[in-house]
């Protein structure tokens, strides 16, 4: 009737059920980004009429990837200057070296970024003349 280890074989109901663990959509789609956050923001914002799950899943992933690339970006951009912090700074650099990212944001302006660091060629030290 009953095993060893304490567990019954007798019906269906007379287990009991594990409740099972809640996994957030962000864990299922391995991101880090908030995928409900990102849900409740294309809803709220009426963008459409209705929202397709798949839609802030895949939202959430580009936003990262963006997230990601300039964070990269701009950890180097402070590594070549010889810190160890971002900032604001690090991240212009960073945007504007890059083609695409520079495309992508060419009318936003950073806070405490600075201006351009375009140097004027009459300004440069000549080379030696033979």
């Amino acid at each position: 009737m009953s095993s060893t280890d304490g567990s019954s074989d007798i019906g269906i109901g007379s287990e009991k059920k594990k409740a099972s663990k809640l996994v957030s959509r962000s864990a299922k789609a391995g991101l880090q980004f908030p995928v409900g956050r990102v849900a409740h923001w294309l809803k709220k914002g009426k963008y459409a009429e209705r929202v397709g799950a798949g839609a802030p899943v895949y939202l959430s992933a580009v936003l990262e990837y963006l997230a990601a690339e300039v964070l990269e970006l701009a950890g180097n951009a402070a590594k070549d200057s010889k810190k160890k912090r971002i900032v604001p700074r690090n991240i212009q650099l960073a945007v504007r070296n890059d083609a695409e990212l520079s495309k992508l944001l060419e009318n936003v302006t950073f806070a405490s970024g600075g201006g351009p660091s375009n140097i004027d060629q009459d300004l440069l030290p000549r080379g030696s003349q033979g």
